[in-house]
């Protein structure tokens, strides 16, 4: 029977390029669950109705100034609420996807911009906590095996 040690490498392995797959992995899996859960919350809160008896008093207040009172019910409508939800369902879709192309070494740009992502605590998946492993994507796709690993 053949031990490890007597398996001959295969002409395709690469030392260099398994170590980035497991320095990128954990961070790709947080990215990935983070934009995951953002999305699912996102698609959750659209279908979700609204009661407009929550929001009367935002709309109620004398000192609102009625440009804002149209602003919150036009936001508390359906057309609204679509509009507000879009950009971050494309944002995380584009995270998660991003993610995924970390983690089997496919696009470097793609990596980086859903990672860079991830560091915009308004833009990314679930808020400030997304910044843990956007920083920590960043800096190791910025390192040159890392980087090389991807060509």
């Amino acid at each position: 029977m053949d031990t490890p040690q007597d398996i001959p490498p295969s002409s395709d392995f690469n030392p260099t390029r398994a170590k980035a797959a497991q320095d990128l992995a954990v961070p790709a899996i947080l990215m990935m669950v983070m934009a995951g859960l953002t999305l699912l919350y996102s698609l959750v809160s659209l279908a979700a109705p609204i009661d407009p008896e929550k929001y009367t008093h935002v709309y109620s207040d004398p000192s609102l100034p009625p440009q804002w009172r149209d602003a919150v019910m036009w936001m508390l409508s359906p057309g609204g609420r679509i509009v507000s939800t879009v950009p971050g369902l494309v944002i995380n879709g584009l995270v998660a996807f991003g993610g995924w192309k970390m983690k089997n070494l496919q696009s470097y740009g793609l990596s980086m911009t859903a990672a860079i992502l991830c560091c915009i605590p308004c833009c990314g998946p679930c808020m400030c906590l997304s910044l843990v492993p956007g920083i920590w994507s960043v800096i190791l796709l910025n390192r040159p095996d890392v980087k090389a690993a991807f060509r």
